[in-house]
């Protein structure tokens, strides 16, 4: 999914519905540095489950984190994720590049439950495999988005005075981000398991591909609702509590089982996705679960996920592999939460 490239570079901006962080790196030997990483709070119900409900508040914090720092561009890499986004790996027949092109729209309209003429399509041959027909199979990742999301967004990054020139998907940032920092992991099944504060992003890799991604709209938010309704506290109050800041008005014994029934919730919805994956392909183990985001640091989350699934879960590191002055930065902190940034970051203009 990922080539090295050496094209202008891009901002990678992520835009959540609690944080923004933008990303901007540069060629440094054969790999990449951190030029610039920053971040901001976005308002509170600005965006909702993905969806843009404050367009000029959002475009202010964006026009605001671009005056702060010093990226050397106002191109921008940015990404979706949720129910507008459509994933799907098919099967189909063998063709050339051209027959693909040709057939690709009405190929996708008996996969993607939306109409084809509202949303924007793309697609990667992922690999063909010889079939008792002449010609065999090939596997096809299918992307579709709708039109008005993509919209929502762009017109966003413009009205901040940027120039959107890349939309990707949360899960596919992750991967690039992924694959810069761990390298090819052989034939091993690893989890990539962002959760964000609305939407958790899932994508399971079987060696160098991606095998299957859902986006599950649960995250960091269901906690601190829960903690507001059960424990009183208002908002800021809560957000402090869920990320255990002392003080905030809530003893760890009145949270400690708060936190365990939200993340019990989301455990439930990551079972049913390995489920579905067990009985629909061919593998049936998990090597690796690496997380990401805000709420994966939430306590107890990356023990619940470890003795749920019975396989090693570490925090993924973006900057692993990419040079950074953790000192400037102070990276130790947000790294987990940069992961999209990064990834969106390796894009360049006109790649696929």
């Amino acid at each position: 999914m990922f080539a090295l490239a050496r094209k202008k570079s891009v901002v990678g901006l992520d835009i959540g519905s609690s944080t923004l962080k933008a990303v901007e790196l540069t060629a440094s030997g054969k790999g990449y540095k951190v030029a610039v990483f920053s971040t901001e709070p976005v308002p509170r119900d600005s965006i909702v489950d993905g969806a843009i409900v404050d367009a000029e508040a959002v475009a202010k914090v964006v026009r605001r984190l671009f005056e702060r720092n010093a990226f050397t561009t106002k191109e921008v890499a940015a990404s979706l994720s949720g129910n507008a986004v459509i994933v799907k790996k098919v099967s189909l027949p063998a063709a050339t590049d051209a027959e693909l092109a040709n057939s690709i729209y009405w190929e996708a309209e008996q996969h993607i439950p939306f109409d084809i003429q509202d949303v924007t399509l793309d697609y990667q041959v992922l690999g063909s495999r010889k079939g008792s027909g002449a010609k065999g199979t090939m596997d096809v990742l299918l992307v579709a988005a709708k039109k008005e999301k993509i919209a929502d967004y762009t017109s966003v990054i413009s009205q901040a005075g940027c120039m959107p020139v890349v939309m990707d998907v949360d899960a596919f940032a992750l991967q690039n981000a992924y694959e810069i920092n761990y390298g090819s992991q052989g034939g091993a099944i690893v989890v990539l398991l962002n959760v964000g504060a609305s939407a958790i992003n899932i994508n399971v890799l079987g060696g160098d591909q991606s095998l299957f991604t859902r986006d599950i709209s649960m995250g960091g938010n269901d906690y601190t609702e829960a903690i507001e309704k059960e424990l009183g506290l208002p908002f800021e109050n809560a957000e402090q509590a869920k990320k255990g800041v002392p003080g905030s008005g809530a003893s760890p014994d009145e949270l400690r089982p708060v936190l365990h029934a939200v993340t019990d919730n989301i455990m439930l919805e990551i079972q049913k996705t390995f489920d579905f994956l067990r009985a629909t392909a061919s593998w049936d183990r998990i090597d690796r679960i690496v997380l990401s985001g805000g709420g994966a640091a939430i306590g107890g989350f990356a023990q619940a996920i470890e003795d749920r699934f019975t396989a090693p879960v570490e925090f993924f590191d973006p900057f692993k592999r990419v040079g950074v002055d953790a000192r400037t930065f102070g990276l130790e902190r947000v790294a987990p939460t940069a992961a999209v940034a990064v990834g969106l970051a390796l894009r360049r203009a006109g790649d696929r």
